[in-house]
């Protein structure tokens, strides 16, 4: 069995990420459904203190690029219109809320079909008699439409009141998110307040999508879906325990080892050893092994390479969590906090907001990890924030005192 000592691990799980390459002069659409494919999953996540999270894991590997053209892969040829010209990829639950390439959603089925997801629709035709169908009319006969929109188009003040699961929810978005996780609608996009627009499935994704989809005669079996998406996971991680393997798009239970034994059988995993590691690893045999990894980057909050946080601690002996829900007086690091990667290694934290009332990038606080040169790291730190300012179209660049 090959045994690779932590550093080539961790030079392995950069260079499946796509760290390690030169940024293009000017990314563009081909480079940007790179990223996705080799990612495999970019989460979503609404707060915008820096800008919208989906479009850091891009950024963070191709450096400045145009962000309306994400806009455009996700949405299509017209985030209100009903072709799908041009869309690569689309919403759906896979990590979190994801954007993941078309091809991917079908193997998401199983899930869309799960006991726990159909039970809650039932519940929901119990409590909001005729509600689910005539929200799913609305979305078929006017969508792509916002929550807020499809309550306008229903009888006045049908679902309006607070649903039962204490989400703060009119039943209409209720219903709505039971649809979206059922697969029954899905998203054509999002407004630019962020607001997810439902439309009929069969308006968003292509033909060869839609045969395989939940109930159809072409759609995967769960085995057959959950090895797909770990292959997927193992070639965006290059190696990685079942654990992290499973995490990366939420499987779990005895189907993820059957399912990397399925890939071995393939001669698509390879089980391998890391030193100082207590448990199996699975290597991807196309996975690139570099000598050296080099480049700078900050990595949103919800970078897939730092998901699982007992491999980052263990790769690059980086302790990170999310601080945005700790109350102020007791954060330690800061709000919105992005790693900087350094070559091959996480050496600080960056607690950034855009204030874009005045056009300033502000690094409320910088953290650096033990045992950095600081001396090196800085400065490039400082560059990577420039260009960060420059690409969000801020003028400048903010640092904390000292």
């Amino acid at each position: 069995m090959l045994t690779l000592t932590q550093a080539q691990a961790a030079r392995i799980a950069l260079a499946a990420q796509g760290f390690g390459r030169a940024r293009p002069a000017d990314p563009g659409t081909r480079q940007l459904v790179g990223v996705l494919d080799r990612l495999g999953v970019v989460q979503i996540d609404s707060v915008n203190v820096l800008t919208r999270s989906h479009y850091l894991p891009f950024f963070s590997r191709l450096g400045r690029y145009d962000s309306t053209l994400l806009d455009r892969l996700r949405d299509g040829s017209g985030v209100r219109g009903r072709a799908r010209a041009g869309r690569r990829m689309v919403e759906c639950w896979a990590h979190e809320a994801s954007l993941v390439p078309l091809a991917t959603w079908p193997l998401l089925g199983f899930r869309m079909r799960r006991p726990r997801t159909l039970a809650w629709r039932e519940e929901l035709r119990g409590q909001h008699p005729g509600l689910l169908d005539a929200v799913a009319e609305v979305v078929d006969e006017h969508g792509p439409l916002t929550a807020r929109e499809v309550e306008v188009h229903l009888p006045h003040g049908a679902g309006r009141r607070s649903d039962p699961w204490g989400w703060n929810w009119s039943a209409v978005k209720t219903s709505l998110e039971c649809l979206f996780e059922t697969g029954e609608v899905t998203s054509a996009g999002r407004t630019s307040q962020f607001e997810r627009l439902y439309a009929p499935t069969d308006r968003v994704l292509p033909p060869e999508v839609l045969r395989r989809a939940p109930g159809e005669p072409d759609a995967p079996g769960q085995h057959e879906s959950v090895v797909e998406l770990l292959a997927i996971s193992l070639r965006a991680h290059g190696l990685g325990s079942a654990r992290c393997l499973g995490d990366y798009f939420r499987v779990r239970g005895p189907r993820v080892l059957a399912g990397l034994e399925t890939l071995e059988a393939q001669g698509r995993a390879e089980r391998v050893q890391v030193r100082g590691w207590d448990r199996p690893v699975w290597l991807d045999p196309q996975a690139r092994r570099p000598r050296r990894v080099e480049g700078a980057a900050l990595l949103s909050p919800f970078d897939s390479l730092i998901w699982q946080r007992e491999r980052v601690e263990q790769l690059w002996g980086f302790r990170y969590r999310l601080e945005i829900y700790v109350p102020a007086p007791q954060r330690v690091h800061g709000y919105y906090v992005l790693p900087f990667l350094l070559d091959e290694r996480l050496v600080g934290r960056v607690d950034l907001k855009a204030d874009r009332e005045v056009g300033v990038l502000r690094a409320r606080a910088v953290h650096w990890e033990p045992g950095t040169d600081v001396a090196h790291a800085a400065p490039r730190l400082v560059t990577e924030l420039e260009t960060m300012a420059g690409w969000l179209g801020l003028g400048r660049v903010d640092l904390p005192a000292g």
